[in-house]
């Protein structure tokens, strides 16, 4: 298109007369047509005066630092390992079934259910009405939150599911909003409810059968929240694993080591802490574990880097102070060698599990 039909293109010129007549209904559309058009001008100056203000009327650092945080907190963009398909789990790993849950309209789920090897062969061929009727088999039951990036597929959550699989339990492996191929969008009380849903709707079909939530890093964060939930309601969690927990958001945050060379930048921690309260970020396991009840297993690395021991140590203090029976709190500090995401290797972490959930469960 040249110079001269371009501006023909955009010249408001009315089209020619009908053919058949009609010229007064037809300069009649025309003329309601141009009045129309100053009018839809003033509508679209106003919404974009509308859009303009509400982004000047806050700083920058209030436009990046909330979305900053969350990608930082969550990393849930980061989706590895990218090649797996997360509706064929048994391309990873043996008996094992994908499935949805919806928990709140546009949030779904994705789930795996790998059923306790003992009853691979059983499981062979078997869809997911198969796997749900399962749970009520009497083997224990994990629900398991993973941390922060990657997805219900990553290989070290694989090799977990894989020992808790080999050593009697049921595993429901979830991927919560944001997360894997899960829809919505992740925030502190979402997560939550994601476990919350997800743990009762597995209690309506266990039966007798205990479950356990477990948690790992940011997961321990996600399970306190939800179990302090389901305490308020009269329905204590059958048992709770914190594996490498932190106190709260905001510490376990300002020690993270991507953030530590900041740490000296003036007013980098006050606009941090601000941008985490605006999004309602704190995840306090320091606090919720003063409310509850269920049987709790601290699990933590002598050389974790991401989560410090000191952290659980401290976790561990704070709910042994505030549990009335003392045998319901336990911690378990692994020896150098495991790191942050590694106790699955241990020889001692299958037995250190079934001793602990076994006392307390008989």
């Amino acid at each position: 298109m040249d110079a001269q039909d371009c501006q023909a293109a955009t010249t408001l010129e009315p089209p020619g007369p009908p053919a058949h007549g009609c010229v007064a209904a037809w300069w009649d559309m025309v003329d309601r047509n141009l009045r129309s058009f100053p009018h839809s001008c003033s509508t679209l100056g106003r919404k974009i005066a509308a859009l303009y203000d509400s982004f000047t009327s806050k700083s920058l650092k209030e436009h990046v630092f909330p979305p900053l945080i969350d990608m930082l907190i969550y990393f849930n963009f980061f989706k590895a390992p990218f090649l797996v398909d997360l509706k064929k789990p048994e391309l990873k790993i043996p008996h094992t079934v994908n499935f949805y849950l919806r928990v709140e309209p546009g949030v779904m789920l994705g789930i795996w259910h790998t059923v306790p090897s003992c009853r691979e062969e059983d499981a062979k061929g078997k869809d997911r009405c198969w796997y749900e009727a399962a749970l009520r088999d009497g083997n224990p039951i994990v629900v398991y939150l993973h941390g922060s990036a990657e997805h219900r597929g990553a290989s070290h959550r694989l090799k977990l599911v894989k020992v808790l699989s080999d050593g009697g339990f049921h595993v429901l492996s979830v991927d919560y909003r944001g997360f894997g191929d899960s829809t919505g969008k992740p925030t502190e009380e979402g997560l939550t409810t994601d476990a919350i849903r997800v743990y009762e709707w597995t209690k309506a079909r266990s039966g007798i059968t205990p479950v356990c939530l477990w948690g790992h890093s940011l997961g321990t964060g996600v399970a306190t929240n939800a179990a302090k939930v389901l305490e308020e309601k009269g329905c204590p969690v059958d048992a709770i694993v914190l594996e490498a927990p932190f106190t709260n958001m905001w510490v376990a945050s300002i020690n993270y080591p991507l953030l530590k060379i900041y740490r000296n930048v003036p007013g980098f921690l006050r606009t941090f802490m601000d941008a985490m309260r605006k999004d309602k970020i704190v995840f306090p396991n320091d606090e919720n574990v003063k409310f509850l009840s269920s049987p709790l297993l601290i699990l933590h690395g002598e050389d974790d880097r991401t989560v410090p021991l000191e952290y659980g140590k401290k976790l561990y203090e704070i709910a042994h102070n505030a549990y009335r029976n003392k045998e319901r709190v336990k911690m378990v500090i692994f020896p150098p060698g495991f790191q942050h995401n590694l106790l699955c290797k241990s020889p001692t972490l299958l037995i250190t599990v079934r001793d602990f959930l076994s006392k307390q469960w008989s």
